[in-house]
């Protein structure tokens, strides 16, 4: 119930559109009472009459302007609704959208995009129930119960008691179907979830399912986890099963206790034939709405499995100080210092005491074999994981108490894989600057060697490189990641692998870019090969998260530790002599 009344509170935000919806269902409430007060009157009071059959249809007409009130309001209501219901759908999915951009990276490495995507879309779509039903069918339900209940009583409060008998019975199935649903509609939301889990790595992988042949094993974990939804969802259904027609059955009985004791008093006289037929009509008018609220109660234990999982995300740990946090006023020096610096990765120690310090414009390598820590120091210093202990600071300022988008304007992060969106070579350029003008865009392109290759595609800057930019080939989207470092002109340069994974010629065509780079700049470079490293101001050598060597290229080869054996397995010595 938690969740449901936390989606409620959003409708705060839009009084006026609750007050109208509330307005139109009272009005189409009361236009409903038309009909039996006419049918009750017709019997009793004209249809005996010969002498009053003239009025009869003035009175037909005034019923049929009865259900033409109601059934405008309705329409107004649910026009009023849909605008209601659709800003505040919008409220939630911006809402957790902005929080999904505030979490850290360290929740993302335990969640699965494809199930991340699930609650943003059908999730939150879910939640919708919740509100068109909830607010449309409920209130409607509820203002349509309590009115008709008092009529019946008004009418005659012995037939009332009899055709009301069965409600309680009612209330007690649907809260039994309601503590006992939410566990089976949660395992649904789930299992939808693990199938788009699925669906989406298979999708991503589909170069990787083809060139092992491995599409009847894929196939097969499909059919699995497709299988485990349809169980979750026979569950749900086997139970509805069971309620929906139980709840029908005590509905009828309150029709029988009407027929048997109304009947009764129309012929003892004790009730006239007008209010026994008004009685009649108005027990339809009575237990429909709770047919309604019986079919609601499915609907909102969907919703609120589905709000579950959108509020988990909500609740969520931010990283600190992404909203929060000192701002740097100005453009930074460049001085960063690692001081005694510690930090574990899910309890896996990363990094031992690990002290680095760049002076602004210098050039520091970070070298070591695979899982000794070099892609953690770049991580900590962008801040993507917080640190266990120690200090690092920004120009003398600590950085775990700086504004992180603050921080992260000043970095510039090129990565071994460079990663571009499925949009134009004009979009992906521009996250870097926004206000970017052609001129700019075509400067930096011509910075990281990459003008020529654009100039030559089909639609130059509007062409669109695909989903990760399949389009393109790993040495031009590599140009394409460090044209837009070259176009946010940070002060500060994060390269991580830049050039291991292409051709010897696009890595010098890539190398000379990064050389352009990396002029007036701080950075921290972590490279494998002599190109990148032999001229760094300092070089850190990392082993099991601890620094073993530093100094000069030269510095460490004459000392003839790890990091010249490291230069003998690569042949940078060789090349070096």
């Amino acid at each position: 119930m938690k969740s449901i009344i936390r989606v409620f509170s959003y409708l705060r935000r839009y009084p006026k559109l609750a007050v109208l919806q509330l307005v139109c269902a009272l009005g189409m409430t009361a236009a409903l009472f038309v009909f039996p007060s006419i049918t009750r009157y017709s019997v009793d009071q004209i249809l005996p009459n010969p002498a009053r059959h003239g009025e009869f249809m003035f009175w037909v007409m005034i019923a049929l302007l009865g259900f033409l009130a109601r059934d405008g309001l309705n329409g107004l209501r649910i026009f009023i609704n849909n605008h209601f219901e659709q800003k505040v759908i919008y409220d939630i999915r911006s809402d957790l959208y902005e929080k999904i951009q505030r979490l850290p990276l360290n929740w993302f490495d335990t969640r699965r995009t494809g199930d991340i995507m699930t609650r943003v879309v059908e999730d939150v779509t879910n939640m919708e129930r919740v509100l068109i039903d909830g607010i449309e069918q409920g209130v409607v339900a509820i203002l349509q119960v309590i009115g008709f209940g008092f009529y019946l009583y008004y009418m005659n409060a012995g037939v009332a008691a009899w055709a009301t008998l069965p409600v309680p019975l009612l209330a007690i199935g649907a809260w039994v179907y309601s503590s006992c649903g939410r566990d089976r509609y949660r395992n649904q939301r789930d299992a939808t979830s693990d199938l788009n889990a699925l669906l989406h790595d298979n999708i991503a992988g589909i170069r990787q399912i083809k060139s092992y042949a491995a599409e009847k094993v894929e196939h097969g974990r499909f059919n699995k986890s497709s299988e485990a939804l349809r169980q979750a969802t026979l569950r749900v259904m086997k139970w509805w099963a069971a309620y929906a027609p139980g709840m029908s059955f005590i509905r009828m009985i309150g029709y029988v206790f009407v027929l048997g004791m109304g009947g009764s008093a129309v012929m003892k006289g004790t009730m006239s034939m007008g209010d026994f037929t008004a009685f009649l009509v108005s027990l339809s008018l009575f237990y429909e709405p709770i047919d309604r609220l019986n079919s609601l109660n499915q609907m909102l234990l969907s919703g609120r499995a589905a709000a579950d999982r959108v509020f988990e995300i909500l609740d969520a740990e931010e990283e600190a100080n992404a909203v929060d946090g000192e701002l740097i006023a100005e453009r930074v020096s460049g001085k960063v210092e690692f001081i005694n610096v510690s930090f574990s990765y899910q309890e896996q120690p990363t990094l031992d005491e690990v002290s680095i310090i760049a002076e602004p414009g210098q050039t520091i390598a970070l070298v070591g074999t695979t899982g000794a820590g070099k892609t953690t120091v770049l991580s900590l210093l962008a801040r993507f994981y917080e640190k266990d202990s120690g200090g690092i600071l920004l120009d003398g300022r600590e950085i775990g108490k700086l504004n992180k988008s603050s921080l992260r304007s000043q970095l510039a992060y090129v990565t071994q894989e460079a990663f571009l969106f499925n949009g134009s070579v004009r979009e992906n350029l521009e996250l870097a600057k926004r206000e970017a003008s052609d001129e700019e865009i075509w400067s930096a392109l011509a910075a990281a060697n990459g003008d020529h290759f654009v100039r030559e595609l089909p639609q130059g800057l509007d062409t669109n490189v695909g989903e990760r930019g399949v389009k393109l080939s790993g040495g031009e989207k590599q140009r394409l990641s460090i044209a837009r470092a070259l176009l946010k002109n940070a002060p500060i340069l994060l390269l991580d692998e830049a050039t291991a994974s292409v051709d010897s010629e696009t890595e010098r065509q890539i190398q000379a870019a990064l050389d352009r780079l990396m002029q007036n700049r701080t950075a921290f470079v972590i490279a494998h090969r002599l190109s990148t490293i032999q001229n760094a101001d300092r070089i850190y050598v990392l082993d099991k998260g601890r620094v073993i060597e530093q100094g000069t290229h030269h510095e460490l080869l004459a000392l003839g530790g790890k990091y010249a054996e490291l230069c003998r397995r690569s042949f940078l010595a060789d090349a070096d002599a």
